[in-house]
């Protein structure tokens, strides 16, 4: 009974939310983001009203979430957490616009090797400074934001000493950041706690990469859970950030080694990719995840990423390629958007681009290449982006409660790059 009333009111707070977010007009998120949060916790609210049948996605959350992750975890042992992250964020926003497309690739990277448990964040595993870790992982070299979460951390730490786990903060200050970043607002549970260990094993092989196909990209989501239709939605997360050339060099000039340019682009993309990332034959590809290729931040990098990478990981760090002066007096890891001529927010550009046949990343594009994936795309660029915010907002809540540790299973961190 108790689990019941419960999803029916994280539901509830849900559809508030995510009506709320489609009233917001576009330039207004981050003022209206800052006053939602600080409202009283919204307990207790609805369903989602989804064309897959919101009613039955919450319930089969909230029954499968561990009891100790919950709405609101710390309105007893550390009532001010969640405004802490939220006005930390806004701080780091104001100068570094960037952080949200960073820390959305960051989080993905992180959720979607043994769940969201900071395990990325480690800077050894299980003490041990002799075993390899994810930021080691070439998918991660380029991520980037972990000083941001180190920053938020330090003030949490002030305030509530030994409470807040960086696992709980990581999917908190990303909500945040799509947030002020124009993207829709979603409920999230806490009480995660960290992972002592790192995975660079299967972060080497489990990240989604940049030139996979279509196959392989759901094949790899579908393992988590994802849907085709969650997965669509979350690769639109690459609406925000800039994708390293990094991550497109391989289609520019040695498509999986043929030694010739990708040959589905046209020839007018083929060109104007190559005003920005042309390499004179340098064409080492990257292995970052299409999630990773979608945040990160033209200005930071001389490493970038996709879904963060350049959003980044570092967004990131060159893999190999050499550093030169672009053309254009450009950062050799110049940037484009994912529709290069732009487009901001979380609105329809991506989606768009796909159906002009100008994805950047190759795993992008492929979505037209099924059927199914190819249906949802035209859907999602069919309206004012009400659908794509909806669905983004309810795959990232599932993507956030995936195999979270909770109590014995794992610790709260004191610093985010050490065990306890």
């Amino acid at each position: 009974m108790m689990t019941a009333t419960k999803g029916w009111a994280f539901a509830l707070v849900v559809m508030f939310s995510v009506l709320l977010s489609w009233s917001i007009p576009r330039g207004e998120s981050e003022r209206a983001f800052i006053s939602f949060s600080s409202h009283e916790p919204l307990v207790k609210v609805v369903s989602l009203a989804s064309a897959d049948g919101g009613q039955d996605f919450f319930m089969e959350m909230t029954d499968s979430v561990a009891t100790n992750i919950e709405y609101d975890f710390y309105r007893d042992t550390c009532p001010e957490a969640e405004t802490i992250v939220s006005s930390t964020m806004a701080q780091i926003y104001s100068q570094h616009k960037n952080v949200s497309a960073q820390l959305l690739r960051l989080f993905f990277h992180d959720c979607f090797i043994q769940g969201c448990d900071a395990s990325v964040l480690l800077d050894d595993s299980n003490g041990n400074k002799n075993h390899s870790i994810e930021k080691q992982a070439v998918p991660n070299k380029t991520l980037k934001g972990f000083e941001k979460i180190d920053q938020i951390k330090e003030v949490l730490e002030n305030v509530c000493p030994g409470v807040v786990s960086c696992a709980d903060i990581l999917a908190l200050a990303t909500r945040d950041g799509v947030v002020l970043a124009g993207g829709p607002f979603y409920p999230l549970f806490t009480g995660r706690r960290d992972s002592a260990r790192s995975y660079y094993d299967e972060a080497t092989a489990e990240i989604p990469k940049p030139d996979d196909n279509i196959t392989q990209t759901l094949h790899l989501f579908s393992l988590r859970g994802f849907t085709d239709r969650e997965t669509v939605s979350l690769l639109g997360g690459h609406n925000i950030g800039k994708i390293g050339c990094e991550f497109i060099q391989s289609r520019l000039n040695n498509f999986k080694g043929t030694g010739k340019p990708d040959p589905t682009v046209s020839p007018s993309f083929l060109n104007e990719m190559r005003v920005f990332c042309e390499d004179n034959g340098n064409e080492k590809s990257s292995q970052g995840s299409p999630m990773a290729a979608t945040m990160a931040s033209p200005m930071e990098f001389p490493t970038a990423a996709p879904m963060a990478a350049p959003m980044a990981s570092s967004p990131m760090a060159s893999r190999g390629m050499s550093e030169k002066p672009a053309r254009r007096g450009m950062p050799y890891f110049q940037q484009l958007s994912s529709s290069v001529s732009s487009g901001a927010g979380f609105d329809t550009h991506y989606y768009q681009s796909l159906l002009r046949g100008r994805g950047l990343l190759f795993a992008d594009q492929q979505l037209m290449a099924n059927e199914r994936t190819a249906r949802l795309v035209k859907a999602y660029a069919s309206d004012d982006g009400s659908t794509f915010r909806m669905d983004f907002a309810r795959a990232m809540m599932k993507m956030s409660n995936l195999n979270a540790l909770t109590g014995s299973q794992g610790q709260v961190r004191l610093e985010c790059t050490l065990a306890s």
